[in-house]
C-alpha cells in the first residue's frame, strides 16, 4: 500500500523537493484531499510524485492504494456514521444501540451520538476543538446555522470556528454564553499532562469538577463523553467508572438527561447492559475498551427528551 511504502522510499526523491512537474503535484494534492480529505505529508508527496513521473506507478494505482488504506476505512466508516447521525437530527430521533467494527475506536460511537442530538442551536461551544477529528468538526460546522466557538489550551485555525484560547477551569465567556456545549473525550484531560497536545504538564485533582461546574455555568446543554471502566490513571488522562462520573455530575449540580454505556469486544462496539465496569483501557483495542456518552443540563431532577425527540434503538 502506498501510505506503507512512503515512509521506506521517499528519502530517494527528497532532494526534488520543489521541482514537481505542476499537474502531477495538482494530482497527488487532490488526491489526496478527496480520498482522505487531508493534504499529504512532504515526504508522502515527494514519493508520490517521483513514483509517477517515473512511471513505476499509475494514477488508477495511486488512487486505488489510497481508496485501499486503513485510513480511508476508518474515514469512510466515520463519515457513514456522521450521516446517519444527520438523518437522526432531521427526524429528530436520538439513536440508542449504535454499533462501530472491533478495529475501531471510541469516536466511531461518540461522534455520531453527539451530533445526532443536536438540535440546531445558534450558540455552540466545543471545547477541545484544536486536536478533534477534522470530519467530526465539519459536520458540526455544517450543522449548525451560527458561529462555532473553539475553546482550547492551544491554538488551532479551524475553518467556520472561532478560535478562543483558554481553560477549561476557568472559561472565558460570560454566564449562559452557549445553548449547546459539545465536550467529546476532553474531560479526562482536565488537569493532567496534556504535553501530548501542545499544552502543559500539571496534576490538578481538582480539575474535572472545576471544569464541570463551568461547562454548568456557561452552557444549557453539555453533550459529553468520556472513557469508562475501572479506575486507572494515565498521566496524560484519567478513567472513571460510570458511578464516579455521576457523582461528578450530581456535585457540579448537573442532571443527567440522558445516558448511554457502550463496550468494545471481539465483536465491535455495542450499548452495554451495564456500566462497563471493570474495563480497562487499551486492553481490548488502541484505546478505550468502553465509553460513556451522555447529556447534561443544569438542574436536579432527571428529565426526559421532549415527546417529539424521542430515543430510539437502532435496528
Amino acid at each position: 500500500m502506498i501510505l506503507t511504502r512512503v515512509s521506506r522510499k521517499f528519502h530517494r526523491r527528497a532532494a526534488r523537493r520543489g521541482t514537481y512537474n505542476p499537474h502531477v503535484l495538482d494530482f497527488v494534492r487532490s488526491a489526496y484531499r478527496v480520498v482522505l480529505q487531508r493534504d499529504p505529508e512532504p515526504e508522502a508527496l515527494a514519493w508520490a510524485i517521483g513514483e509517477l513521473e517515473s512511471g513505476r506507478l499509475s494514477r488508477a494505482t495511486f488512487v486505488a492504494d489510497l481508496v485501499g488504506s486503513d485510513e480511508f476505512a476508518r474515514l469512510r466508516v466515520l463519515e457513514d456514521a456522521i450521516a446517519h447521525a444527520a438523518r437522526a437530527r432531521a427526524e429528530r430521533i436520538r439513536p440508542r444501540a449504535l454499533t462501530a467494527p472491533a478495529w475501531s475506536d471510541e469516536r466511531l460511537i461518540e461522534i455520531p451520538w453527539v451530533l445526532a442530538r443536536y438540535r440546531s442551536e445558534p450558540r455552540v461551544l466545543d471545547v477541545g476543538y484544536a486536536n478533534a477529528s477534522p470530519v467530526y468538526l465539519q459536520a458540526l460546522v455544517a450543522a449548525a446555522p451560527g458561529e462555532i466557538v473553539g475553546v482550547d489550551p492551544v491554538e488551532a485555525s479551524v475553518e467556520g470556528v472561532r478560535s478562543v484560547v483558554g481553560d477549561l477551569r476557568a472559561l472565558p465567556f460570560a454566564d449562559s454564553s452557549f445553548d449547546v456545549v459539545f465536550c467529546v473525550s476532553t474531560l479526562e484531560h482536565v488537569g493532567r499532562d496534556n504535553r501530548v497536545y501542545g499544552a502543559r504538564e500539571e496534576r490538578d485533582e481538582t480539575g474535572i469538577s472545576a471544569a464541570l461546574r463551568e461547562l454548568r455555568r456557561v452552557g444549557l446543554r453539555i453533550l459529553l463523553t468520556v472513557p469508562t471502566g475501572a479506575e486507572e490513571d494515565h498521566g496524560w488522562f484519567v478513567q472513571l467508572p460510570v458511578a464516579t462520573w455521576r457523582r461528578l455530575f450530581a456535585d457540579a449540580g448537573l442532571e443527567i438527561a440522558e445516558e448511554e454505556v457502550y463496550e468494545l469486544d471481539q465483536s465491535g462496539w455495542s450499548s452495554a447492559a451495564g456500566d462497563a465496569a471493570g474495563a480497562r483501557y487499551g486492553t481490548r483495542g488502541t484505546a478505550a475498551s468502553a465509553a460513556y456518552c451522555v447529556e447534561l443540563r443544569a438542574g436536579n431532577a432527571r428529565t426526559a427528551p421532549p415527546a417529539s425527540d424521542r430515543p430510539r434503538a437502532e435496528d
